[in-house]
């Protein structure tokens, strides 16, 4: 028999009517913005599925904005979120798209920082607040956002993922999961380690100079 925890019976503490319209919508802009990494200067919203039919209904519009602005689904402010992105000169646009064969719940942000780099990051809500992202810049990926997260970008050589869980045992860093995805033997590959702490800026730094690493992405756990 499964246990269920106080999370599962009375879901997130969260501004809106849904859990997974809002407070699971939420979430997802906070950690897509986490990966864009700089200061966010225009968003697209590419929604699918029930998020394409009713996000203006159940508040959806807003909480991914206000996701976007670092706010967390109980953050009061998340009504107001799309007037303070622009009263912040950020630009937002929501597109209905199809998306192939995912969750219902589904979004697509396309997100340009301040120096006109361009990330794109998938994921999903998918009941109860819970999130899970499934792609980076083309990268097929699989992590929830609960834990703290270390997305690497590098090439598929040997030694790459040993080198990088050296380092995370020197700094005592328990790894919860890992996974590593590559387009191509011997080309773009990326590793993601869910762990149990916080990483510090030490950590990434070290992993950072280990040669086959082309991009490091620390992601910090997102609230219940």
């Amino acid at each position: 028999m499964k246990k269920y925890g106080a999370f599962d019976i009375i879901g997130p503490i969260m501004v809106g009517p849904s859990s997974s319209h809002t407070a699971g919508a939420a979430r997802l802009a906070k950690v897509a913005a986490a990966i864009a990494g700089e200061r966010v200067k225009e968003v697209t919203f590419l929604l699918h599925g029930s998020f394409s039919k009713t996000y203006k209904g159940h508040g959806t519009d807003r909480a991914l904005v206000a996701g976007i602005l670092g706010m967390e689904p109980s953050d009061l402010r998340l009504r107001e979120s799309i007037e303070i992105a622009k009263e912040n000169g950020i630009k937002i646009e929501f597109k209905e798209k199809y998306l192939g064969e995912v969750h219902p719940n589904t979004v697509k942000f396309v997100i340009k920082d301040e120096n006109d780099r361009i990330s794109e990051i998938t994921g999903s809500s998918i009941g109860g607040g819970s999130i899970v992202i499934t792609e980076v810049n083309g990268q097929e990926v699989n992590f929830t956002g609960q834990y703290p997260t270390v997305i690497i970008s590098h090439r598929d050589v040997p030694g790459a993922v040993s080198k990088v869980s050296a380092i995370l045992y020197d700094n005592n860093v328990n790894i919860a999961f890992m996974s590593v995805f590559r387009t191509k033997k011997g080309k773009a590959a990326t590793m993601i380690f869910e762990v149990d702490s916080i990483l510090t800026e030490e950590v990434v730094k070290e992993i950072k100079q280990v040669e086959a690493v082309d991009n490091v992405i620390k992601i910090n756990p997102v609230k219940a």
